[in-house]
């Protein structure tokens, strides 16, 4: 069967995986090193997506301080959230399947993520998924951070497509953003830690469960102008499938 897309690349943390549990106990260690209150998993999950140092920001300031030591209390979370071991981390049901068939249909997989490249390779190492990612672009890689389009550009060139070739999946409005700067097909994935309702995130497409995400793919490719675009269905969220 012929590849809809040539590449599909992934946001992690709130797509592919949930990972809030041991990031809000890395956090309340933090919390309670420092005489705070602690936060409860809500709150941290919202603090989710711009990478760790914003998320060490907003706990604080969710306490009512701006710490003048930032870079040492990063690092000290960077510890605890290692030492943690990502033993609370899931993939979201579903999606290992979906990688799996993506992969032996053909499609090649990329993963684009704020958090740094040495805990999310230890997250896909830990789930036995390290093998199905042609590239793998972190926070740390150089370049800035989602939503700027660099990182998913690079991404997109590293699995050897070009943007009009690639589609991204995320789950929040730094991935929307990220994709509409990269001029790149956007799937919204509804259960993950986005803060904003569906329809005010511009998407191409969105699933609620993995099990539907190579047909959507599949109805997108559909879809394609000569040019490679998705044809957008009309509203301010173009469609959910």
């Amino acid at each position: 069967m012929k590849a809809p897309f040539n590449a599909v690349v992934f946001d992690l943390d709130g797509t592919l995986v949930d990972s809030a549990a041991d990031l809000q106990a890395a956090a309340n260690r933090l919390m309670r090193q420092n005489d705070l209150p602690e936060l409860d998993r809500a709150t941290v999950t919202s603090f989710i997506g711009n990478g760790i140092a914003r998320l060490v920001e907003r706990c604080f300031q969710r306490n009512g301080i701006v710490p003048g030591d930032l870079p040492s209390q990063v690092a000290r979370f960077q510890l605890y959230y290692a030492e943690e071991e990502h033993r609370r981390t899931r993939f979201m049901p579903g999606a290992e399947a979906a990688l799996r068939r993506l992969a032996a249909s053909g499609v090649t997989l990329g993963l684009c993520t704020n958090k740094d490249t040495g805990p999310t390779l230890a997250i896909l190492r830990r789930l036995h998924a390290e093998g199905l990612f042609t590239a793998v672009v972190g926070g740390d890689s150089g370049l800035a951070k989602k939503p700027d389009p660099a990182p998913l550009l690079a991404c997109i060139s590293a699995c050897g497509a070009k943007p009009e070739d690639a589609l991204y999946v995320g789950d929040s409005e730094t991935d929307a953003q990220t994709a509409g700067f990269a001029k790149v097909s956007f799937v919204l994935f509804t259960e993950g830690y986005r803060a904003s309702p569906c329809a005010a995130l511009s998407h191409d497409a969105s699933f609620a469960h993995f099990a539907l995400l190579p047909q959507v793919i599949a109805a997108l490719a559909a879809r394609r102008d000569a040019d490679g675009r998705v044809i957008p269905f009309p509203g301010p969220a173009r469609t959910a499938v």
